[in-house]
């Protein structure tokens, strides 16, 4: 057999194998989820059966039914959008202006060690306090309304982008900045095109780490005082011992945090890490 005929031999052996591999990793996903789908139903019924038989007591669990149920009585008679609102607000603004401010700041600490030196101790000392002892200081100080929740957000998301950013930046390869050095690039070029694109990697797992607990910071924040928001409604919900709003306003505020996650990462790979690749 000449060579371009054992070729052609092996060329639809490796294609049909390709295939038959597709096809395996096919049938494996779908018994996979098929699995899984079975173990979420299985838990499900499981929880109806305990609460319809009364061996869990109603108040300390709520069935999937009742849960159902809740959901339009949140939407039509405690506004559940506009507590969404509410939440969302505070949490995005100051998670914004933590990250901002973070990122900045771990910028120029960075860049300039005298500047991390001199500041250093300050803001270990605030990063030591215990945030949630701030909580009633804010709210005395700003009220129960929007502006102390933004305050809280603000504490809670601050310092990991700072650590975060200060890390990528002190990790960037001094042999980059010698070639760029080199090359005739001033300082601001290094800055922009070598030293942040290196650090973006830090910079992403910081906004990726605040974006999941977004929801959670601000939520704390409305549970502790609060006359709005999410977290109003849940602690409204463990006041009046009502299970199924309770359990109702988690699994909701479970789908809005993954939600969030699946935008930052969408927003990872269509912007942010563009510049790095640039």
């Amino acid at each position: 057999m000449t060579a371009a005929a054992a070729d052609g031999v092996v060329a639809p052996d490796r294609a049909a194998g390709r295939r038959a591999a597709r096809a395996g990793a096919a049938r494996g996903a779908i018994v996979r989820v098929t699995g899984q789908i079975a173990v979420v139903v299985g838990i499900l019924a499981l929880v109806q059966w305990l609460v319809d038989s009364g061996t869990v007591p109603a108040v300390y669990l709520a069935s999937p039914s009742q849960v159902l149920e809740q959901f339009p009585v949140l939407f039509r008679e405690q506004n559940l959008l506009l507590h969404t609102g509410i939440t969302l607000f505070a949490g995005l603004v100051g998670t914004t202006l933590g990250v901002s401010v973070g990122v900045l700041l771990g910028v120029w600490f960075g860049l300039a060690r005298r500047a991390e030196r001199f500041f250093s101790p300050f803001v270990s000392a605030v990063y030591a306090v215990p945030k949630v002892t701030l909580i009633p200081l804010l709210t005395l100080y700003l009220g129960l309304g929007v502006e102390h929740k933004i305050a809280v957000v603000f504490l809670f998301s601050l310092f990991v982008p700072l650590f975060n950013t200060m890390a990528g930046i002190k990790n960037v390869d001094e042999k980059h900045v010698k070639v760029a050095r080199a090359a005739g690039a001033s300082h601001g070029q290094i800055v922009r095109k070598v030293i942040l694109p290196s650090a973006m990697a830090s910079i992403i797992t910081a906004i990726r780490i605040e974006s999941a607990g977004i929801l959670v910071i601000t939520i704390f924040a409305e549970m502790v005082a609060s006359t709005g928001g999410l977290g109003y409604l849940v602690q409204r919900a463990v006041g009046l011992y009502d299970t199924p709003s309770l359990f109702a306003l988690i699994i909701y505020v479970t789908l809005i945090a993954v939600a969030i996650i699946g935008l930052v990462n969408l927003l990872e790979r269509r912007l942010l890490l563009r510049w790095k690749q640039h």
